[in-house]
């Protein structure tokens, strides 16, 4: 028997909001083109807290009082308004008979609170290729009882492929049968969205910044709040998984496991569905988490996030909360002076370079201190970029197309960036900035007592590439400079505040060098090396010396 296989492919989407506008990756088009969600310009307010979250091939968007759907799965039928009540519930199946055997079909999605606007996934059979404005659409009152049924054709007016873009409500009033069945109210405002088990979460209500909200297991428009069943909408506080003494900042799913609640100071995680035997647990009560995106995960479920001592990382399966940057930056929040108020913290898991990218941004113009965590090196490395280029939010995009799969950064200009192995300098919107970028080696102790001194007698640097036909790109040049001093402290120190070095002298050529004479006696040695030209890169091979004793320190 011959066996036929139809290949059904996942297409992927991004969707970007910036300028109190909403843009989606438009595939029609080519991957990568961004195209403006027909209507949404002005309809949120970006200067405002904002949070994203995919679910049912939708884009739910959560501004405070502005909560909108970026919806590309249905179609939308707009009609003159349903009769109170008299409207199709979700489910409902809408049928058009458009004559030759041909047939539109609707499962009922959602409905607008005007009634004049119907959502819904359509397919096709006969030939027909899409719903018409020339022909009546019935319903099979499966559930609602729509009122007039059919819809005459005169009163339908457009009907819209998707993407569609509209206001998120609950669904309006139905009568099933025979009671108008009611779907609850949505928290007036919101600021924290998430997707868990199946239920749209809500948070960051201005007035009630400690509770949570979660609606019906698979339906985004139903709020309701009861425990009549084990789908029904829930709020903290109405069962035994309670509201929180403290204020949420972020909500973190993980798969279908668990969700973690981020507040200002504790975290807490709720375990299954809230409704149906889930628990409300604290993970801990003295750590807080420091804002909606400043968090990510790795490739095998650790979580990482900026909290109230600097950069923690929970492990997969509930393991101990480990302070990352307790040893190693043990100053870091007294140091950045980061305040929820005035600046943004986002992270993001880079998968192609191994390790997690983190910005501090000032919201007011960009300016950002970074650190990127290497998980080779388990060390932190201090970045910074062009203000313009100051990240708003991180996401790593797994796109259909190669080309595009990156960690992406949502910047202060409008732009999406993202990092590019091959520049030489940083794009900053109408021009490039150079890169400046520096090494500073471990401090050396010269002598082999501690009231020893040493004598550098060479250094000898290999500078990357220099194959005559090799297929390697080439190091540029660098700056060297060298510094002496009597302890390790200050050594340090004049490096850092950019002190007159002993020496200095610059590498302009690949390979290996000239051996460097110059004679340096001390107790401590530092070394740095930088490059800030515009359009250069470096990259070292290797470094030697050669150090002899010089007696005792007098």
């Amino acid at each position: 028997m011959a066996v036929t296989l139809t290949e059904s492919l996942t297409y992927k989407r991004l969707v970007a909001v910036g300028g109190n506008d909403v843009f989606y990756e438009d595939i029609s088009v080519s991957a990568g083109t961004m195209t403006e969600l027909d209507t949404s310009s002005g309809a949120i307010d970006t200067t405002d807290q904002l949070s994203m979250f995919e679910g049912y091939q939708k884009a739910f968007i959560v501004n405070g009082a502005n909560l909108k759907v970026a919806d590309f799965a249905n179609t939308k039928i707009t009609c003159t308004a349903l009769t109170d009540n008299r409207c199709p519930a979700k489910g409902d199946l809408l049928t058009q008979d458009q004559g030759s055997s041909k047939y539109a079909f609707m499962v009922v999605d959602y409905v607008n609170t005007a009634r004049t606007n119907i959502y819904g996934y359509a397919y096709y059979s006969g030939g027909a290729t899409a719903f018409l404005t020339t022909a009546n659409i019935s319903s099979n009152d499966a559930t609602g009882s729509l009122d007039p049924n059919p819809i005459p054709n005169a009163n339908i007016s457009a009907i819209t492929a998707p993407p569609n873009w509209y206001d998120w409500t609950v669904f309006p009033d139905v009568t099933i049968d025979g009671v108008v069945t009611s779907y609850g109210t949505m928290p007036a405002k919101a600021y924290l969205g998430c997707l868990y088990r199946g239920r749209c979460v809500l948070a960051g209500n201005t007035n009630r910044p400690f509770l949570w909200y979660m609606g019906e297991v698979g339906n985004p428009w139903n709020w309701l709040y009861t425990t009549s069943t084990p789908l029904s909408p829930i709020k903290g506080g109405d069962a035994d998984v309670g509201e929180l003494g403290d204020i949420i900042r972020c909500l973190i799913p993980y798969k279908d496991d668990y969700l973690l609640i981020g507040c200002a100071n504790s975290i807490w995680v709720l375990r299954g569905d809230p409704v149906f035997g889930g628990s409300l647990d604290e993970v801990d009560l003295t750590i807080g988490i420091y804002g909606a995106q400043s968090y990510c995960y790795d490739g095998d479920g650790n979580l990482y996030f900026w909290g109230t001592g600097g950069l923690y990382m929970l492990p997969a399966g509930f393991g101990a909360i480990k302070n990352l940057t307790e040893m190693p930056l043990p100053n870091i929040i007294t140091d950045e002076a980061a305040d929820p108020s005035t600046h943004r913290i986002t992270m993001g898991y880079d998968r192609r370079r191994g390790g997690i990218s983190i910005w501090l941004t000032k919201l007011s113009d960009g300016s950002n201190s970074c650190y990127w965590y290497s998980f080779a090196s388990k060390g932190f490395y201090p970045e910074s970029f062009p203000d313009v280029c100051g990240s708003y939010s991180m996401l790593y995009y797994d796109a259909n197309d190669t080309d595009y799969k990156d960690l992406l950064v949502g910047s202060k200009d409008g732009y999406i960036r993202k990092f590019d192995d091959s520049a030489k300098d940083d794009d900053s919107g109408a021009s490039d900035t150079a890169i400046s970028s520096y090494l500073v080696y471990p401090i050396l102790k010269m002598g082999e007592e501690d009231d020893q001194e040493g004598r550098l007698i060479s250094l000898t640097f290999v500078n990357a590439g220099g194959a005559s036909s090799g297929t390697f790109g080439d190091s540029d040049g660098f700056t060297y400079a060298l510094h002496i001093a009597d302890d390790a402290a200050t050594c340090l120190e004049d490096i850092e505040d950019g002190a007159t070095a002993f020496s200095t002298g610059t590498v302009t050529t690949t390979g290996r060098q000239n051996r460097i004479r110059t004679r340096i006696k001390g107790r401590w040695l530092g070394l740095k090396i930088s490059n800030s030209t515009a359009s250069e890169t470096w990259v070292m091979d290797s470094i030697s010396g050669q150090v002899k004793l010089a007696g005792r320190i007098k």
